[in-house]
């Protein structure tokens, strides 16, 4: 269904969206104009990734592509709900909202880019629905690539994960994109882990063999506005715990350690890769500084917050709770760097501050 409309010019979008859209757009310069009079297929468009995506793509015609605008096709099951940012946009003329299930989508509009994010990427929620992980992540996957080969696009992103490197030992971290990964293919985390990883050689194969222009990112650990306080990640279950006045409960010892790439810089990355020449191939999208421990995350959100709350060590009723929980994630980006001219630049703390402004303005929001 298409929402006709007059553009807004960004009178209707998120305040927060529009300040990292604009980071982007300044990042990537004349190279963008590459999407002028382009359609963009947007999958998962309602999660925090499409969120992201959408805003960019829909300020990047106010702001450079007017005369020719880009036109976002933006497709979610919505599954979770019709985020609000969503429903401010949906009488725009250059966006165009398709509820359907990826596995099962047909007749869908022709594309010159398609950028896959469907999935359901919370720990939470993809071990309480397994099958329907796996199917997300390979065959709505299968269907696009094999649409590609009937309608040819001009690029596609498959957003795989960092999870596919799975518990790295210490002399592969920070881990480049030539690590195999140490994952278990039996365990709880497997139906997400395990089916990226086959989702990667999928693309891989429909390029060498049907020279569909596909590129792999494996993202580390993004975070920022959109992302909702109940999606079941480290940083939102921060948040929300501060914002609620309540303890955060840690069911670990808070030793593990991560990276944190905020949105904009995470963003910058993804589209320089698909604008690239990259075809087949997968690049680590993050920032590799600083590797912090939970617990010391923990203790940074709440002073950034400037809260009370307390931090308190708890064993969890889920016996399989850190199961394959990786000891440390951290990504290697010289490939980025060296192929895409990609550098983060948004430091965890100002992340985390940038985070805590929005959830104060959209704490009752999905």
């Amino acid at each position: 269904m298409v929402f006709p409309g007059m553009y807004f010019h960004s009178k209707k979008m998120n305040s927060h969206f529009v300040r990292d859209a604009t980071e982007v757009l300044e990042d990537l310069g004349s190279k963008q104009h590459n999407f002028s009079g382009a359609t963009i297929l947007l999958t998962g468009a309602a999660g925090f990734l499409g969120a992201a995506f959408t805003h960019y793509f829909l300020l990047l015609n106010d702001r450079l592509l007017h005369e020719s605008p880009c036109k976002v096709i933006a497709l979610d099951s919505f599954i979770r709900g019709y985020p609000k940012w969503l429903r401010n946009l949906d009488t725009r003329a250059d966006l165009c909202i398709l509820e359907r299930d990826i596995t099962m989508a047909e007749d869908l509009p022709k594309t010159d880019y398609v950028v896959h994010a469907a999935s359901i990427a919370s720990p939470i929620y993809y071990r309480q629905h397994p099958i329907e992980t796996m199917d997300a992540n390979v065959k709505g996957l299968r269907r696009l690539l094999d649409r590609a080969i009937t309608e040819p696009i001009k690029s596609f992103l498959f957003f795989s994960s960092s999870e596919i490197y799975g518990d790295p030992d210490p002399e592969n971290i920070p881990t480049s994109e030539d690590y195999r990964g140490y994952v278990s293919c039996t365990g709880p985390r497997a139906c997400y882990d395990e089916s990226k990883r086959y989702g990667e050689t999928l693309c891989v194969n429909f390029w060498k063999q049907h020279g569909v222009p596909v590129k792999i990112a494996r993202p580390f650990n993004n975070y920022g506005p959109g992302l909702s306080l109940n999606d079941g990640r480290v940083l939102s279950d921060f948040f929300r715990e501060i914002l609620a006045g309540r303890n955060i409960v840690l069911y670990s010892d808070g030793k593990a350690t991560r990276t944190f790439c905020y949105v904009a810089d995470a963003l910058k990355g993804y589209l320089r890769l698909l604008l690239s020449d990259e075809n087949g191939e997968a690049f680590n999208i993050g920032n590799p500084q600083p590797e912090i421990s939970i617990i010391d995350l923990a203790r940074l959100t709440i002073e950034v917050a400037g809260a009370k709350t307390g931090i308190r060590l708890e064993i969890s009723e889920d016996a399989d709770y850190l199961t394959d929980c990786p000891q440390r994630r951290s990504p290697c980006i010289d490939k980025a760097r060296q192929r895409l001219g990609y550098s983060p630049a948004i430091s965890l703390e100002e992340g985390l501050v940038r985070c805590l402004a929005y959830y104060k303005d959209h704490r009752n929001e999905r």
